[in-house]
């Protein structure tokens, strides 16, 4: 079973044993991204992902993995590391592991969790229509993340999600 998984640079030829992982489409790109396996022997190999890298996750909880790349979102199952759902052409901007291990994704305007499967995400209500959301960091169970007010984009916020209640609120405005 895969216990980690790192976005790596292209590795040297024979370093890892590779898997590539690849839709065909007529949209991809000619980006790939590396993603290293880690398994619970402590044995690594690497992934290679359609699209240019911007994050991966696993969550051992709900023994899933989650790789974020500019062509795609893949799910993958962590005993097998087989696809088991994909989302082609994704808007998403950036994707966290909250510290219950459920995933947070985000695209430019809201923030949605994923707890079992990339079909069945959850909007999370905001008190403001938000605009270029940016997830900063973690602070127990309390994500701090930025975001600008839709169409006022001027009005700079600071807010916090709170992962034990599912709730957002601002901490801050600029």
């Amino acid at each position: 079973m895969i216990i980690k998984v790192e976005i790596i640079s292209q590795p040297y030829s024979g370093e890892f044993k590779e898997r590539i992982y690849d839709i065909k489409s007529p949209w991809n790109s000619q980006n790939w991204s590396f993603i290293k396996f880690t398994e619970d022997d402590y044995s690594e190999w690497c992934g290679q992902f359609r699209g240019f890298p911007q994050n991966a996750q696993i969550s051992l909880k709900n023994k899933i993995i989650l790789v974020l790349t500019s062509d795609y979102l893949f799910q993958l199952d962590s005993k097998t590391a087989n696809i088991i759902e994909y989302e082609d052409q994704p808007e998403y901007r950036s994707l966290t592991l909250t510290p219950d291990e459920d995933f947070l994704i985000t695209d430019y305007m809201n923030i949605e969790k994923i707890t079992s499967s990339i079909k069945n995400k959850r909007l999370i209500e905001s008190p403001i229509e938000m605009d270029f959301i940016e997830f900063k960091n973690w602070d127990a169970n309390t994500l701090e993340f930025t975001c600008d007010e839709f169409k006022q984009w001027d009005k700079h916020y600071l807010m916090e999600y709170n992962d034990e209640i599912e709730t957002i609120k601002i901490k801050n405005v600029t």
